[in-house]
């Protein structure tokens, strides 16, 4: 099968927004491929007992989507880079659920002294790097959105650089950086116990 052109997503993308229901079931099969092998990237990543699965990932992304009414699709890599944000709310929605549940968010409330063990775990690791990307896009938008684009939505350099109009050399420096910082942050939570 050979990949679609960046010009052909582009114009069928433009239709879509555009409200051309039928533009959208000619994209699907352009892109599906794409997305799932993101998606695919992103969950051998995942713990043996992630329960969500690549192409269950693909087909939430797929109704978040279809119900994007608004979009303006620039191009190519802006749809990619609405897709890793749409994959990464998916996967820390998944994540908080099970914390949630891990935790016995469901459980009937006990109090403290009637507890006869208490277990402390460390926070899930996708939970973390959440909360660590929502302090370096605090602090840092442009490299919080790097690493969203290229670890959430596998964009390559160019494709990330597309969609932030930047250069290239500009993608490869913020991504070295922010994973610096990111490793940084995320040990120390760890060393710190918080």
């Amino acid at each position: 099968m050979t990949s679609p052109s960046a010009g052909e997503v582009t114009q069928l993308l433009q239709a879509w927004g555009d409200g051309d229901g039928r533009a959208l079931e000619k994209l699907t099969p352009l892109v599906y491929h794409e997305l799932h092998r993101a998606a695919q990237r992103y969950m051998a990543r995942q713990a043996p007992d992630h329960t969500l699965q690549a192409t269950a990932l693909v087909n939430e992304v797929y109704l978040h989507l279809v119900n994007y009414r608004e979009a303006s699709w620039q191009n190519r890599a802006h749809f990619f880079a609405v897709c890793a944000k749409l994959m990464r709310r998916i996967l820390i929605d998944s994540a908080r659920r099970r914390h949630y549940l891990k935790r016995g968010g469901d459980a009937p409330h006990v109090e403290l002294d009637q507890a006869l063990v208490v277990c402390r775990e460390a926070p899930a690791g996708l939970i973390a790097l959440d909360e660590a990307l929502k302090t370096l896009a605090a602090l840092d938008p442009r490299k919080s959105q790097v690493v969203e684009l290229r670890f959430f939505g596998g964009l390559s350099v160019k494709e990330t650089a597309e969609v932030l109009k930047v250069s290239e050399e500009t993608v490869l420096r913020d991504w070295r950086l922010a994973k610096m910082w990111l490793l940084n942050e995320l040990t120390g939570k760890k060393r710190h116990g918080t």
